[in-house]
């Protein structure tokens, strides 16, 4: 059991990990294309938690810092990737606009965005993804949409063709999908990211 003294130091500590990793952050910002809604919630011993993450359904989570998806160079080109989207789709058997919509959803058409995650590139592939993808050169277009839709397909494949739960897999991984009987984690950042990738890519169906 933990005394009050004791308890007060854990909090104290907790909350000097927390100054540090987000005035550490913050400093980061500047240098980093993309990043994450970061989130905070005290532990019953008084010790703050930071992650990225809310997967916790008996934390109260408060948010400290928003979501900034990736920066968008002035003057891109978002059709400058069609002809290597097109081979892409046919070769894995994949709709154009389904690719496109994951694109504009992770990077928005930046092949050069990193997470603070370490995604990178046009679909943001992590690199444990990128090597099982056989993935080169993660920030080469060609590369990265092949890596990408290869990755969609055998998503698809998995989850017999059930696209909500490919997505929720492409953002949040396979476990998380399996840890919550094979739906859509309540993460909002995973529940969000379904969304407008199905937004989007009715959107571009329609175009």
């Amino acid at each position: 059991m933990i005394n009050k003294t004791n308890r007060n130091s854990h909090k104290f500590i907790g909350t000097l990990q927390a100054i540090i990793f987000v005035s550490t952050f913050l400093l980061l910002v500047s240098a980093v294309p993309s990043y994450a809604d970061i989130y905070k919630y005290e532990d019953e011993e008084g010790v703050i938690h930071l992650t990225n993450v809310p997967s916790n359904p008996k934390a109260k989570y408060i948010m400290i810092l928003k979501e900034k998806r990736v920066f968008f160079p002035k003057g891109i080109d978002i059709r400058q990737y069609d002809k290597i989207i097109v081979q892409a789709a046919s070769k894995f058997n994949l709709d154009v606009a389904l690719i496109k919509a994951v694109i504009k959803a992770e990077s928005n058409f930046n092949h050069k965005a990193v997470s603070c995650a370490g995604a990178k590139g046009l679909m943001q592939l992590m690199p444990q993804t990128a090597s099982y993808m056989k993935v080169d050169d993660v920030f080469h277009p060609v590369d990265n949409i092949e890596g990408g839709a290869r990755y969609l397909r055998y998503l698809l494949n998995l989850y017999r063709g059930n696209l909500t739960l490919a997505l929720a897999a492409y953002n949040a991984g396979e476990g998380a999908v399996a840890k919550y009987n094979y739906g859509v984690p309540p993460y909002r950042e995973t529940q969000n990211y379904v969304r407008r990738v199905l937004a989007l890519y009715e959107s571009y169906s329609k175009s």
